[in-house]
């Protein structure tokens, strides 16, 4: 069960840039989590409701390939995809960083998380909403 591709705009700014004004690889991470709430967000999951409900959603695993380098003042686009697990414990988001003006590729990323109760300190099921929400896009 996924969601369809959610776009997300962004400049990048002075402050994620190395002397040579290239994108400290740190970053990226920050622009899959950013893209990443705001897929949810557009798609009427907002993280605020999973954590309202009592749920957390740690990260298990996370992994980026670095194709080209993004530099200071470029706009770049996030592309995210989100896919919940068969078991509905975990979700990926699937990412591509593109370069705005030409969409160059520049990294793909995925980010693994599970839904977490944190009362009882081990992973459950996402919400029924969620599953519905994931379903219904499939």
């Amino acid at each position: 069960m996924q969601l369809p591709p959610h776009i997300h705009r962004h400049r990048v700014r002075f402050r994620e840039c190395d002397p040579m004004g290239i994108v400290y690889h740190v970053h990226y991470l920050d622009w899959f989590e950013y893209a990443r709430t705001e897929a949810l967000r557009a798609a009427g999951v907002p993280y605020k409701d999973i954590e309202d409900g009592g749920l957390t959603l740690p990260v298990t695993h996370l992994e980026i390939d670095y194709k080209e380098s993004a530099r200071y003042d470029e706009e770049v686009l996030i592309e995210t995809t989100p896919v919940l697990s068969d078991s509905t414990v975990r979700i990926s988001c699937h990412y591509r960083v593109l370069r705005a003006e030409n969409e160059t590729l520049l990294a793909t990323g995925r980010v693994d998380l599970c839904f977490f109760d944190p009362e009882r300190g081990r992973p459950t099921r996402a919400p029924d909403d969620v599953i519905k929400l994931m379903s219904e896009s499939a």
